[in-house]
């Protein structure tokens, strides 16, 4: 995970376990909420999911302000955590739209 290796170094060992916990909660929602019964329990776990992205974001910029990440890392970074906010935006749109 990239977010793994470029913080694996960080002797900021809260802010890290932070930013590797927010990381690993997006993909743990999403797996959780899947196995889940119904479309309705599904979209409350991605909700879960986006808020741990927003998380991540906020600890991308916060790293940048610690000097922590160059301003094109952070950019990179903070561009996928988008695209990622983006396709669990999608697929909540998607199950909404079967609930109806």
């Amino acid at each position: 995970m990239i977010v793994y290796a470029n913080f694996k170094e960080s002797k900021d060992w809260g802010f890290r376990d932070q930013i590797y916990r927010a990381v690993v909660s997006i993909s743990n929602n999403i797996a959780e909420g899947f196995d889940r019964q119904s479309a309705r329990e599904f979209a409350r776990f991605l909700y879960f999911s986006l808020g741990s992205a927003s998380e991540v974001k906020s600890m991308l910029y916060l790293a940048k302000k610690l000097d922590y990440l160059d301003e094109i890392t952070t950019k990179r970074l903070v561009d996928q955590t988008t695209e990622i906010s983006k396709i669990i935006t999608g697929l909540i749109k998607s199950l909404n739209a079967k609930k109806q």
